[in-house]
């Protein structure tokens, strides 16, 4: 599988539909795949999710809607990956650039950059199709990337500017 058509597969059509409707988008572009290719998909939305366990990028993840946990953090990535490559690479490249872009969803007028489960739809195709589990690839580290970020307000307004004036004003 290509970067080209992970991209295309993953990136959301509505980025401000429901955790549902893009769960069932996905799964709807995933039906049409062959087993063999299911499979690369989900090994390339793992590598996304690995690369992206950073400490900086759960910072950002942390001023923007309170990310404290693991579990949460998991679905931000999904998140993020689900917003398409640009602003994937963008945003790892430097997390406070996600206040450049419009795409943040909202549930109950708060920012809700949060997808429920959006890694596991590969493998639950896969597993009703052939009956097996797709292997398991782990983010490969036991910490996040980077130095753990700090949550005083006056250092998550230093690191990360733009999305401090953007959530925290």
């Amino acid at each position: 599988m290509t970067d080209q058509q992970f991209w295309q597969l993953v990136t959301a059509t509505d980025l401000f539909a429901s955790s549902d409707e893009l769960a069932e988008q996905l799964k709807a572009r995933l039906t049409t795949l062959d087993d063999e290719t299911l499979a690369a998909f989900d090994k390339a939305f793992n590598l996304k999710m690995r690369e992206s366990y950073r400490w900086d990028l759960w910072g950002a993840a942390y001023l923007i809607a309170a990310c404290n946990s693991e579990f949460a953090f998991s679905e931000f990535r999904c998140w993020l990956i689900s917003r398409g490559q640009d602003v994937f690479e963008k945003t790892l490249n430097k997390p406070d650039d996600l206040a450049d872009f419009d795409v943040m969803s909202r549930q109950k007028q708060q920012p809700y950059p949060y997808l429920d489960e959006y890694d596991l739809i590969a493998g639950q195709l896969y597993e009703d199709r052939v009956g097996e589990e797709l292997p398991f690839i782990s983010s490969g580290q036991d910490q996040p990337k980077g130095k753990r970020f700090k949550d005083r307000p006056k250092l998550l307004k230093t690191n990360y500017p733009k999305l401090f004036a953007q959530y925290r004003t």
